[in-house]
């Protein structure tokens, strides 16, 4: 393959809509699709799908019944829909074609492998947009950044095709020699922020000051950092004052995924975040607490859907 040409995207959550407008924008939508099942293709054409304030001009491909073959596909979905995205995408994948995953956490890499083989994947992370959605509208002021790379950290074709297709789409990324340890870097933060915000509804402005949110977010982190270690990945407590600095830039009135799907009703990634571990730590041999309690928590808050609808 000399270079990508064809992109489809799986997901049209606020990363994959931001990211399939930008790409839209470049390229053109016969170069960019999303695949889709019927109903959620009526539903996407019916309403629209919005990006700051704009009508997107997406094209729909439906799972299973298109010929065409993508070179670059983004899985942008939450965890708990990954095995119907990838049969949502399946028939997209030719022998050369590249598969990067904007799923928070360590294991949607291996699901994807498993699914299509290792020699199409990418490890990868977005770090730092401030894309938020309510219902079918996204709003965000920053793409961010992507990071990625190969496991190994070598400058495979594949990456070096990957980094000339996001130049052309005006999209930062970082390619770190060590991508294993970024996702785990990353996964600390998201394991304390993400699930304290959520439970104890506070935003960045309110979870950053002290009290209980920031308390509970940085205990929890801590358990990350040791599960971390029991893995091989030398994570310290440098990694968890460096994500504090950065919260400090965040606009105040912002807040994570996981606040926005619990606020909106929708299912949370606890299982990635926590329910990862409370795994690890039962593998090796430690206790969990703090992560115990989120995860009770957020379960509970899921509940409480199915109840506040019900009455």
């Amino acid at each position: 393959m000399e270079k990508i040409r064809k992109a489809a995207l799986v997901g049209a959550g606020s990363l994959g809509i931001m990211y399939g407008q930008r790409l839209t924008e470049v390229f053109g939508k016969e170069s960019v699709c999303f695949a889709a099942d019927r109903e959620r293709i009526r539903r996407y054409e019916g309403k629209g799908l919005y990006f700051n304030g704009n009508r997107c001009d997406f094209r729909y491909i439906e799972s299973g019944y298109s010929l065409e073959k993508a070179d670059l596909i983004i899985i942008a979905v939450k965890y708990t829909g990954l095995p119907e995205a990838l049969e949502a995408v399946a028939g997209l994948v030719h022998p050369e074609t590249i598969i990067i995953s904007l799923i928070n956490g360590i294991t949607s890499e291996n699901m994807i492998a498993r699914a299509f083989g290792s020699e199409h994947v990418l490890y990868c992370i977005a770090q730092e947009m401030d894309a938020t959605k309510t219902g079918n509208l996204v709003e965000a002021s920053s793409l961010g950044y992507l990071v990625f790379n190969d496991k190994t950290g070598a400058e495979t074709e594949q990456v070096r095709l990957l980094k000339e297709y996001l130049d052309r789409a005006g999209i930062p990324y970082r390619t770190p020699e060590d991508i294993i340890y970024a996702q785990w870097d990353k996964l600390v933060f998201n394991v304390g922020l993400n699930q304290s915000s959520a439970v104890f509804s506070a935003n960045y402005g309110e979870v950053r000051k002290p009290g209980r949110p920031r308390e509970v977010m940085e205990a929890a982190m801590r358990e990350a950092v040791r599960a971390a270690n029991a893995e091989g990945i030398p994570l310290t407590e440098d990694n968890i004052s460096r994500w504090m600095e950065r919260l400090e830039r965040l606009s105040p009135s912002g807040m994570p995924s996981m606040m926005q799907d619990t606020r909106d009703g929708r299912k949370t990634e606890v299982e990635l975040f926590s329910g990862t571990i409370i795994e690890l730590g039962r593998r090796h041999g430690f206790e969990t607490p703090v992560n115990d309690w989120l995860y009770q928590q957020i379960q509970e808050i899921e509940k409480a859907y199915g109840r506040s609808q019900e009455s």
